[in-house]
């Protein structure tokens, strides 16, 4: 997806230095031969926003690679709400490696196969990032809907099919653009991201909103639940109300963020195609791929067993003032 973005970009650059070189071109293939092209040996230009998507990628990577480490050297951070957030951290981690190695190829190996690879990556770790984000959604309701059965075994064994179905979806789509679903041979027929068609764009585009509108209704009815619970909680159980409060709170700035990264992106795939300026792209692409910076923050850093787990490895102790409290199925 992002590869497509600079790689139309450089083409348009290298245009009309093309035009000058066209002539002893031609002169040269007459006679057979076969010199060292100048135009070749020039680098391409380097452009600001592939930095700045390199950039994002890198820290994408460090956050995620960090939260992946803490989830697998902690034993005790197995229950169905870890799962779900160590299966979200593996994907925003492939979608940095994904941001980064498309820069790379993009300005060293840029051939079609690359390409293909690049963006069936790309559009792989972005469509498990927001499916795991809905799935955690979905874990938060059931952890209020179904309190009393939520921490069974079976509850884990629901979760480990979902991430399994999760991850299998998003692998056939990011097999599509290799098997064939690309228009790399109909340029027509690009969408913004080339080679992504403008069908299948428009088809992953309605499916975020759909995702979106899955989310915004769950979260409806957490709010129901939540403050239904909150009303008949006692005096003395305050401290439960309290945290149920919180944790709608939490999950409206969750879908608040989500919608603000992700939401131009998909509404631009749809009205728009590779006719359109590329700046409109990359203006699009970048809130995007900042959402899974921010995934780490909200679901992991923020979570007090996360954070002890990180005290005791960067310090090997916990500060005196860090209150550990137990969690309860409101927690977000």
């Amino acid at each position: 997806m992002i590869h497509s973005l600079a790689a139309a970009m450089s083409s348009q650059l290298q245009n009309t230095s093309s035009l000058s070189t066209v002539g002893t071109w031609n002169l040269l293939d007459v006679r057979n031969s076969s010199p060292v092209r100048t135009a070749e040996l020039r680098p391409l230009p380097v452009s600001p926003w592939d930095i700045a998507l390199c950039v994002t990628g890198t820290l994408i990577s460090c956050e995620n690679a960090i939260v992946i480490a803490i989830l697998f050297y902690t034993p005790t951070l197995r229950a169905p709400m870890f799962i779900l957030i160590g299966s979200l951290a593996f994907a925003d981690l492939l979608a940095g490696l994904g941001l980064i190695l498309n820069f790379v190829f993009i300005y060293m190996l840029n051939t079609e196969f690359v390409t293909l690879i690049s963006v069936g990556l790309l559009i792989a770790a972005f469509s498990a990032s927001v499916l795991n984000i809905l799935a955690i959604t979905v874990d938060r309701y059931l952890s209020l809907y179904n309190a009393l059965t939520y921490h069974t075994e079976r509850m884990v064994t629901f979760t480990y099919v979902m991430v399994v179905l999760i991850w299998l979806v998003c692998i056939i789509l990011g097999l599509l653009p290799v098997l064939g679903w690309n228009c790399l041979r109909d340029e027509a027929s690009c969408s913004i991201c080339r080679p992504v068609t403008k069908n299948n764009a428009v088809v992953l585009a309605v499916t975020f909103l759909l995702v979106f509108a899955l989310m915004m209704q769950l979260y409806l009815q957490i709010c129901k639940i939540a403050f239904r619970h909150a009303q008949q909680i006692a005096v003395q159980h305050q401290f439960m109300a309290i945290s149920t409060t919180k944790g709608v709170s939490t999950l409206s700035v969750i879908l608040c963020t989500f919608a603000a990264c992700w939401m131009p992106f998909a509404m631009y795939s749809i009205v728009a195609d590779s006719s359109y300026p590329m700046i409109y792209t990359y203006a699009t692409v970048l809130p995007a791929t900042c959402n899974s910076v921010i995934n780490p923050i909200i679901y992991a850093y923020r979570n007090p067993d996360i954070q002890k787990s990180l005290w005791l490895a960067c310090c090997g102790c916990v500060p005196s003032n860090f209150s550990l409290r137990p969690r309860t199925s409101s927690d977000v």
